[in-house]
């Protein structure tokens, strides 16, 4: 009998994966070709100017790990404060920005589509 050699496990350096322009700054995506994790992993890091938008598909999870001492989030209409340690669900439909610099995980289910991004 043969032993498998490949890990039953994935590993994501964040310092070794390339950041990507998105409408909130930055995103550095992990896990997207693991086809047993159902979504993507991100860290983002957020611009000032990030543009209003939505998905039609995505859930995303921000988890916030630092925030500017005025951070804000606009989904739909409301503006709420955030700060680190928080957490928000943002559903499909949610049309949504950060107002300030912060940095955040970001769970995407199912995995991310950069298709799925829709500007007003």
């Amino acid at each position: 009998m043969q032993e498998s050699t490949q890990k039953k496990y994935h590993v994501a350096d964040f310092a070794q994966i390339e950041g990507t322009a998105c409408p909130c700054g930055t995103a550095r995506r992990a896990f997207a070709d693991v086809d047993e994790f159902p979504g993507t992993l991100h860290v983002t890091e957020i611009s000032e100017t990030a543009e209003l938008h939505y998905h039609r598909k995505l859930t995303e999870t921000y988890y916030f790990l630092e925030c500017g001492e005025d951070a804000q989030m606009q989904l739909d209409e409301e503006i709420i404060p955030v700060h680190a340690g928080m957490a928000i669900v943002i559903p499909p439909g949610v049309r949504h920005r950060a107002i300030g610099t912060m940095k955040i995980i970001n769970i995407v289910f199912p995995k991310f589509d950069p298709a799925d991004e829709w500007l007003d």
